[in-house]
């Protein structure tokens, strides 16, 4: 696969690395017509909305890899099971969810600072989460951005909604500090389809609105666990029902977070 030593080493001294042309461009552009049933889908929403906003929509949605057989092969049969376990420095690789985030031209939503350990159901050090653009993707059109070395700081910060900074009620841990005009080192990359960038589950990021008149920025986002990965029920970040009768220190597998590397363990 086309993971280097120096990609790995980008991964775990920054929290977060770029990888070129990983997945072929015939899968991402067949992914079009999934993703789009996706953001037409029950478990889908309109972030926008929660904002107030009125132009673009932002449009987001989790676990569609439950209901549609071509998010699951994305997920599942990928090349990102086998990098990731690669970037992670793990035997295994575990589909914690997979996110579809879609910003129309227009968006004037920006996804406010956050750090996505904070809404997972679970703990260690090789989590992570993968972001693949189906379009050309730059500061215009919402590129993500990054903090880089805030997965080594020792925090887990409390969740929001993405489109405000207001942390979700009753969840743990601290908030999320100013990031937007501090000294802090921000990375960011303009992609387009077939490349992708793997964050670890506590780097900081965020990403602009999508102030383009004819550019949308859709993106398949999937997180994965590593060997370390243990179950952690974080209270007041939302639990899925397949979620509910898990118990801490709980390994991950089966059909609730299936391992997708090196073999798929769910028929």
């Amino acid at each position: 696969m086309m993971v280097t030593p120096a990609d790995v080493e980008t991964f775990w001294r920054d929290g977060v690395v770029c990888l070129r042309g990983v997945l072929p461009r015939d899968l991402v552009a067949a992914m079009a017509e999934p993703v789009e049933a996706a953001r037409a889908g029950a478990q889908s929403a309109d972030l926008s909305a929660l904002a107030g906003g009125t132009s673009g929509r932002f449009v987001a949605g989790v676990d569609h890899w439950r209901h549609q057989p071509e998010m699951r092969a994305f997920a599942c049969d990928s090349p990102l099971p086998e990098v990731v376990a690669q970037v992670l420095r793990s035997a295994t690789a575990y589909l914690y969810e997979d996110s579809v985030l879609i910003k129309e031209p227009g968006a004037k939503e920006r996804t406010h600072w956050h750090q996505d350990l904070g809404y997972f159901h679970v703990e260690g050090e090789q989590l992570c989460t993968t972001w693949c653009p189906l379009d050309d993707v730059d500061e215009h059109s919402g590129a993500m951005q990054f903090v880089r070395g805030s997965h080594r700081w020792d925090a887990v910060f409390r969740p929001n909604l993405f489109v405000t900074t207001e942390p979700l009620p009753g969840t743990d841990g601290d908030v999320v500090p100013e990031i937007d005009g501090g000294d802090y080192d921000i990375v960011s990359y303009a992609l387009g389809p077939g490349d992708i960038t793997i964050h670890h589950a506590r780097t900081l990021h965020a990403a602009g609105a999508n102030t383009t008149l004819d550019r949308r920025r859709r993106a398949i986002s999937v997180r994965y666990c590593g060997d370390d990965a243990r179950v952690k029920i974080r209270p007041g970040a939302p639990l899925k029902p397949e979620q509910r009768d898990l118990a801490d220190g709980e390994p991950l597998g089966g059909s609730t977070h299936p391992q997708v590397w090196p073999v798929n363990a769910t028929a």
